[in-house]
């Protein structure tokens, strides 16, 4: 390459950056820019009545899993936070594992349906995105509740003499978030399965494997990148649900994006509120580490 060329070459590049610094700083500003704020919030002093006083301290860190008695001044164990921590964690591996079992089949029959019919089928899937996230949930709730449908038909069919509690319980949250995200598992899994090639069934047949050791050692594999990427998909969003635990658990049932919102209001703790969200963001990071290493593990091996 002569010296002209490499001159033209670098003065393309440095027109390209020029042109997309604007954007670059627009986005900078808008996502590092509060994600920095929360960052130095969670290592100062809260304000007495809200707020934060500009003292550093590690104390907001500290009070994520430890509190310290008013009286003795003694450290323990943050009981009610890790039940918190535990809480959204378990029910957003259940919430996971749920529209995983109700949306393969559901992924698998769509992907197996003729064009037009597949979509149809995809339409009907969108549906949910059309509806706000709070009308959904609000829709479970005039369904699972003690005078809801679900008790009303039980109870006209002789099934059950009083309403099942169901409202205001971990169960209601699992429902409740199992139903808002499974078009976010489906989807992922359609496209995954829609470029499977169907002839690896025939062989795997030929060669007397059964239906289980199909699915267990040709379909799973080569579906894995859409497995991946809808648990993602659904257990980040799970993870940090405010709606839909304060609507079905009542306030009661709380999650972490609960407790954080409690923090930075009747809490008054903001660099706690601000601890707690850091701590939710690297949760977050690690989800998608793991994905970004099983996708391109899934990748590696299509090759």
């Amino acid at each position: 390459m002569s010296a002209g060329e490499e001159a033209a070459k670098r003065r393309r590049v440095r027109d390209g950056w020029l042109l997309s610094a604007p954007a670059l700083l627009l986005l900078t500003l808008a996502a590092a820019g509060p994600l920095l704020v929360v960052l130095v919030y969670s290592f100062l002093t809260p304000g007495q009545y809200g707020g934060v006083v500009w003292e550093f301290s590690t104390d907001a860190w500290v009070g994520i899993l430890f509190t310290r008695d008013i009286f003795t001044e003694t450290m323990q164990l943050a009981d009610a936070h890790l039940a918190i921590f535990w809480r959204s964690v378990r029910l957003s591996l259940l919430t996971t594992l749920i529209t995983f079992a109700v949306g393969f089949p559901t992924a698998w029959f769509i992907a197996t349906r003729p064009p037009k019919a597949r979509a149809l089928w995809l339409f009907l899937i969108t549906i949910p995105f059309w509806t706000n996230l709070l009308i959904r949930t609000f829709a479970i709730n005039e369904v699972i509740r003690n005078e809801g449908i679900l008790n009303s038909v039980l109870m006209a069919a002789g099934i059950i003499a009083t309403p099942i509690q169901i409202l205001y319980t971990d169960t209601a949250v699992l429902i409740g978030m199992a139903y808002v995200y499974l078009p976010l598992m489906v989807l992922p899994l359609f496209a995954a399965i829609d470029r499977f090639d169907m002839r690896l069934l025939e062989a795997g047949y030929d060669l007397y494997a059964n239906r289980w050791q199909v699915l267990r050692r040709i379909v799973l594999p080569i579906v894995k990148p859409g497995i991946v990427a809808g648990s993602i998909l659904v257990f980040v969003p799970s993870l940090g649900a405010y709606v839909t635990p304060r609507v079905l658990g009542g306030g009661k049932q709380m999650m972490i994006g609960n407790f954080i919102e409690l923090q930075f209001g009747q809490g008054r703790n903001w660099p706690l509120g601000a601890s707690l969200s850091m701590l939710l963001l690297l949760i977050v990071l690690a989800a998608l580490l793991v994905y970004v290493r099983a996708a391109g593990k899934g990748g590696a091996h299509g090759q």
